[in-house]
């Protein structure tokens, strides 16, 4: 009797890929779950319908407002008309208000923006006397919510003569613990300390490092702290509301809180059509700043996430 043998030749890796076909599909083709798409699509929705309302209410008139179905639209369309109106109400003070606003996102979140980088930075690649305690501060400044801190900035600033001033709202929008958490762990990763030593064996200042080396390095964690930063200044309502008292310094989201109110004063007139024809147009540079840094704003959260 003879005995055929067959030689079997396993190309290197096939193992592991037939293992990874029948593992359920884990990793080429990921397995569907039914339950994580259903709750997907439930978070989606209710984050929607806010938005869609708001989009829809701001066509209609004052008059179709209360007699119409709030998630169509109504029997005018008055988007345009209402936007010229909301920009012309009041001596055109909606514009004033847009340009406060701009006035404290530009100079406030930008500036918070500049000393998170800079304090991360150092934080993260230079050893000195009390930096653990400067770091145990900045853990615990995070978890202490602003409007804590709103009535003792109130008595310190009135004291010092600034309410009812733009720095009184300009000088707290630049302290930003978290934004400096962020960067700090951010630089810890993402500027090799041997790309620091290289730059000083060629005779680099510390000043030309930051400014040549690591700041590019540290272009998406900057980009999404100024995200974080302008979102928060840009709906901050309670410390410029207790800050000022003069409706020409008003943010946008003040300014429209005094127009919702306008109707429930003695003689003032209702005009909700204006409110949210005005909030439709405060989210928009928002929504354009988010689609506009959305990639910069991804890269800049993953970083550092892995480790090699």
């Amino acid at each position: 009797m003879s005995t055929t043998t067959r030689l079997v030749t396993v190309r290197p890796g096939a193992a592991r890929q037939g293992a990874r076909r029948s593992s359920a599909g884990t990793i080429d083709r990921p397995r569907r779950s039914v339950l994580l798409t259903v709750l997907t699509g439930i978070i989606l929705v209710y984050s929607l319908i806010p938005l869609i309302w708001l989009v829809i209410n701001a066509t209609k008139t004052q008059s179709d407002l209360f007699s119409t179905f709030g998630l169509w639209f109504g029997r005018d369309f008055a988007l345009f008309d209402n936007i010229a109106r909301a920009l012309t109400y009041d001596d055109g003070i909606f514009l004033r208000w847009f340009a406060n606003t701009l006035l404290y996102v530009v100079v406030g979140a930008g500036g918070a923006t500049l000393l998170a980088v800079l304090g991360g930075y150092a934080l993260a690649k230079y050893e000195f006397p009390g930096r653990k305690a400067v770091l145990a501060v900045i853990i615990g400044a995070v978890a202490v919510p602003g409007t804590a801190l709103a009535v003792p900035t109130f008595l310190m600033f009135s004291s010092m003569g600034l309410t009812n001033t733009p720095w009184s709202v300009i000088i707290p929008s630049l302290i930003s613990p978290f934004g400096l958490y962020l960067m700090w762990t951010f630089a810890a990763e993402a500027v090799p300390t041997e790309l620091m030593e290289a730059a000083r064996i060629d005779g680099a200042s510390e000043f030309r490092i930051f400014w040549q080396v690591a700041i590019r390095l540290l272009a998406p964690g900057m980009v999404t702290v100024l995200l974080f930063t302008m979102v928060a200044t840009w709906n901050n309502y309670f410390l410029p509301l207790i800050m000022l008292r003069d409706p020409d310094w008003y943010p946008l989201i003040i300014g429209l809180n005094q127009w919702n109110a306008q109707a429930a004063t003695a003689g003032g007139t209702a005009i909700f059509d204006l409110v949210l024809t005005g909030s439709l147009l405060t989210i928009v540079p928002l929504i354009i700043a988010f689609l506009f840094l959305q990639r910069f704003w991804q890269s800049g959260l993953a970083a550092g996430s892995v480790k090699e």
